[in-house]
């Protein structure tokens, strides 16, 4: 082999190796981490700010937020009733930042169905007159339903948009019936009409937009409009707020001036101006008002169920009853071994009792005296005589009344009783369990042991001896859905205890936990659990 051709050729040499491009993989790296800390930031700005319209949108698509829900009165979130000049006070003292913060707030609040919320919810009441009503499009942010401009009666200062969300096919019957001028009256103890957006003109003047989180039934009190609101399938963020926008609020305040002016006033009585006192009096007494209504509920129609009488003895005749009073100075017929005896029945002035079905059968052989309840209000008369007989008589069965659902019940109890309470870690041994626990016991049951709960709790609502409390989680559990079903704890308290305040927070440990009577399950997944207090 001739070496001179092939010089640089070494068969038998040690292969090179290729040195590594750690800058590239630097680069690469560096890029994989700024996109998994732009993919944190995303997510955090998308489920931490839900109001927007983008991230409203990107939510939807992954199925990470759920519809506006109704409420009921009893489990409506912890808020504060204000009235129109403490809304007034309140929003037109913040700065335009702090202002655009509360915004942002109250949709938020909103928009997660008031899970997490800071603070208490403000809820108006209030008597606010409507000065316009349009009908609600694809094109506004709620896609379905009414909204009325209202001004408050009390501040004029104050305006407020009410919204009114329905399906489509009831829109006709709340157009007919929100006309300029109804008064709309909301009451703490039947509306639940929240805050969601506050503007502030240029002019000073505040208008709020507010809707009702019961959802419920309205009617007018002399008229026979009645209408049923829906919560909104999905929101249209993009459309913006107000949804009186400045040309449609213009034009319906210059409505309602002209309809002010065509419609005759009432002659008040004169007063005379003191300065520096405002005038006194009350806002004259309303034509005619809006306001919620409860829907009826059918009554069955109750049973007849038919009762055979007893079989008396052997050779025994009834005696037949006398048609007509009985004659004066006549006297009294005597019972004998063949007839029935008589059944004297005089009226007492007691109280009646509970009400039960009589039956009418032959009574045992030796007469009995029996009084029987009359209504208080009845004059005291002769006594009567009455015969009974063996006679099939039909017997009224009371239908039992249809209670309450169980969302809207406080306690399976009547409250305040009485119980034996413990100091603090000297209660009876038994399980103690966590929020977490509480869907095994719905399903099995409490088995007859003792079950203790423990847990941080916010208390939504509260009466003289009860209150309705929701376990305390996390932000990520409730945007996320991680966590247990929704649970609500309504406690019981004994004769003598002061519930804790709406809003506040209710800790419970080892030593000092509710004792759990009994946990229902409802169809929709979540868990009413009933407890009571018994620490001392």
């Amino acid at each position: 082999m001739d070496y001179g051709i092939y010089r640089y050729d070494e068969p038998y040499a040690q292969p090179v190796r290729r040195r590594i491009n750690y800058f590239a993989w630097t680069v690469v790296i560096l890029l994989l981490t700024g996109f998994a800390f732009a993919a944190w930031l995303g997510s955090f700005y998308i489920f931490s700010q839900p109001e927007r319209p983008d991230s409203y949108r990107i939510l939807q698509k992954l199925h990470k937020i759920e519809p506006p829900k109704r409420f009921e009165l009893t489990a409506a979130p912890a808020g504060e009733f204000l009235s129109a000049k403490q809304l007034y006070d309140r929003y037109n003292a913040m700065g335009s930042a702090e202002l655009t913060k509360t915004n942002a707030e109250l949709v938020r609040n909103y928009i997660r169905n008031f899970q997490q919320v800071r603070g208490l919810v403000p809820y108006v009441v209030g008597r606010y007159v409507i000065m316009e009503a349009r009908e609600l499009s694809s094109s506004d942010l709620f896609t379905s339903g009414m909204v009325a401009l209202t001004g408050s009666i009390e501040n004029p200062e104050l305006l407020m948009e009410h919204l009114y969300p329905a399906e489509p096919q009831t829109v006709s019957v709340i157009k007919q019936t929100l006309s300029t001028g109804l008064e709309l009256k909301l009451d703490r103890a039947h509306d639940l009409s929240v805050v969601i957006h506050v503007e502030r003109f240029p002019d000073g003047r505040i208008m709020l937009t507010s809707v009702p989180l019961l959802y419920g039934t309205y009617t007018v009190m002399r008229g026979t409009g009645t209408f049923s609101l829906e919560p909104p399938l999905a929101l249209n963020l993009e459309a913006g707020w107000p949804l009186f926008r400045e040309q449609a609020r213009l034009r319906g305040e210059m409505h309602y001036a002209q309809f002010r002016q065509g419609t005759p006033r009432a002659e008040a009585p004169a007063e005379v101006a003191i300065p520096g006192l405002a005038p006194g009096g009350s806002p004259p007494p309303p034509q005619n008002q809006l306001v919620r209504v409860e829907p009826a509920k059918a009554v069955e129609t109750p049973a007849m169920v038919n009762i055979p009488p007893k079989k008396g003895k052997p050779g025994a005749k009834a005696t037949p009853i006398p048609k007509g009073k009985l004659a004066k100075n006549k006297p009294t017929p005597q019972p004998s071994a063949s007839a029935t005896p008589f059944v004297v029945a005089e009226k007492s002035a007691t109280a009646p009792p509970a009400p039960s079905p009589i039956v009418q059968a032959s009574p045992p052989p030796a007469p009995a005296k029996t009084p029987l309840p009359a209504p208080p209000a009845a004059a005291q008369s002769a006594p009567q005589i009455a015969l009974a007989q063996a006679v099939q008589t039909p017997v009224r069965a009371q239908p039992a009344q249809p209670g309450a659902p169980d969302v809207a019940t406080l306690a399976s109890t009547t409250g305040g009783g009485s119980w034996k309470t413990f100091p603090p870690g000297k209660m009876p041994i038994g399980r103690l369990i966590a929020t977490g626990d509480l869907k095994e016991i719905a399903d099995r049951g409490t088995a007859g042991e003792r079950i203790y709960l423990k847990g941080q709790f916010v208390v939504n609502f509260s009466d003289a001896n009860r209150a309705v409390l929701r376990p305390r989680g996390k932000l990520t559990d409730s945007v996320l859905h991680f966590g247990a079903a929704p649970t609500r704890i309504i406690v019981e308290f004994p004769s003598g205890y002061t519930p804790p305040q709406p809003g506040s927070t209710v800790n419970r440990d080892e030593a000092r936990p509710l004792e759990i009577t009994e946990v229902r399950k409802q169809e929709d997944g979540q868990l009413n659990v009933f407890a009571r207090e018994i620490m001392q």
